[in-house]
């Protein structure tokens, strides 16, 4: 959530960036609440003021044995008018509130203003696969050696869910294995959260209100299933006040994650590139102001180790603020190439969030003994989420012969060096 001390400070410039995002932004009417909220936080202060003065006043007229009943009645009349503005008060609040839990982030200036193809690609590394023979789309290929059965997972969910079957089972749960383990020996804090959170929990991480139709609810429990568990480690510290020594912490989390996806995608829709479920370990860190774009380069860091191991040709790219997340000031995305389709796919987002989701949160650090807490910045990080990954191995490891090669730190899980 973003701080309305900064709406007022700056409105022209911040409405400015805002449009940068969605160019429909437009501040007037939370601008003019939160103008009515003051103006009645102040005339509620003037009316106890009066009010606390005029019981004063009784008092010394009772002690005195001197007719008050006037100023009782008019008192009385002062409680009544006192009560009707603290109620327009809560209501004017609460709009502010709402009107804010609606908007985005403000995006960092080093962000490329303008839509989706406006991303800037920072780096690269490697050169993306060029066999001398037709390379097989991942879900053809997986059909065929029977490790992917999406017809009997549709059976069992319906269409969109994958089912990994033999070596393909083996093959995804060795990268859960590989990636959290390695993001664990590299200072991450290994959580197994719950997959499910209230709705406090996803109002947090930006989730609710603005994206209730894009996540799984279960209405008897009020409860809803984890899409990213960025959602969930985002309350790891909600109402706590850390210690500058504490920080960065820094954790990877497992999760199987499960999305609507809703829309139809073309090529996107075979296969695994774009599931209602799916499985990622997500790394999440907590630090203070002045290091969290250093942090972020720390995430980006370690989801290229992953993919530097895996030996995948990959690309670095800084999305454009169309392209961000509600929460995020700014993202850095990895990308794979698929050769089946002849195009790059993100596997990993790393975001820093500022501290958009500490407000909602209150998670705070004290920079200092006896200073005033501050927000903490938060950031998230695929680390790396596998569907795409086994889609990217089966592209690109595919041998003339038909056969698939596993990458080396995975063979002894997997238990074979091919496919």
């Amino acid at each position: 959530m973003l701080d309305i001390h900064r709406l007022r400070e700056d409105p022209r410039g911040i409405e400015k960036r805002l449009r940068t995002r969605e160019p429909a932004i437009d501040l007037a009417e939370i601008l003019e609440l939160d103008r009515r909220r003051l103006g009645l936080i102040q005339e509620v202060e003037a009316i106890k003021a009066e009010r606390n003065r005029g019981s004063q006043e009784v008092g010394r007229l009772k002690k005195e044995k001197k007719d008050a009943s006037s100023l009782i009645a008019s008192l009385s009349t002062l409680g009544e008018k006192l009560a009707s503005l603290d109620a327009e008060l809560k209501e004017t609040a609460a709009r502010v509130d709402a009107l804010l839990a609606l908007l985005p982030n403000v995006p960092h200036p080093s962000v490329p203003v303008g839509p989706k193809e406006a991303k800037v690609v920072l780096r690269s590394r490697g050169e993306p696969s060029r066999a001398n023979f037709p390379v097989v789309h991942h879900l053809d290929l997986g059909e065929k050696k029977g490790i992917l059965d999406f017809r009997r997972a549709a059976a069992i969910a319906g269409a969109r869910f994958p089912m990994y079957v033999g070596l393909g089972a083996r093959l995804e749960m060795a990268l859960i294995q590989f990636m959290f383990a390695t993001h664990a020996r590299n200072g991450f804090t290994p959580v197994l959260p719950p997959f499910l959170a209230n709705s406090e929990s996803f109002y947090v991480s930006s989730q609710l209100p603005k994206f209730a139709d894009d996540i799984y609810h279960c209405e008897k429990d009020d409860l809803y299933l984890n899409p990213t568990a960025e959602s969930l480690l985002a309350n790891l510290h909600r109402g706590e006040i850390l210690s500058l020594d504490e920080l960065p912490r820094r954790y990877v989390a497992y999760t199987p994650c499960f999305r609507r996806e809703a829309g139809t995608y073309g090529e996107e829709e075979r296969g695994l590139i774009r599931v209602h479920q799916f499985n990622k370990v997500e790394m999440f860190s907590f630090t203070t102001q002045e290091e969290s774009y250093a942090e972020l380069d720390h995430l980006v860091a370690n989801a290229e180790g992953i993919l530097q191991a895996l030996g995948l040709h990959y690309r670095v790219a800084l999305l454009s603020s169309e392209d961000l997340a509600q929460q995020s000031a700014k993202t850095i995305d990895l990308e794979v190439f698929l050769p089946g389709q002849n195009r790059y796919y993100e596997v990993s987002s790393c975001s820093n969030c500022e501290d958009f989701q500490a407000r909602r949160g209150n998670t705070r650090y004290r920079p200092s003994s006896g200073e005033k807490p501050l927000y903490v910045h938060t950031l998230n990080g695929s680390g790396v989420a596998t569907s795409r990954l086994v889609a990217s191995i089966l592209e690109n490891n595919q041998t003339e012969d038909g056969r698939v090669r596993i990458p080396e730190v995975l063979q002894e899980s997997v238990g074979a060096e091919f496919l």
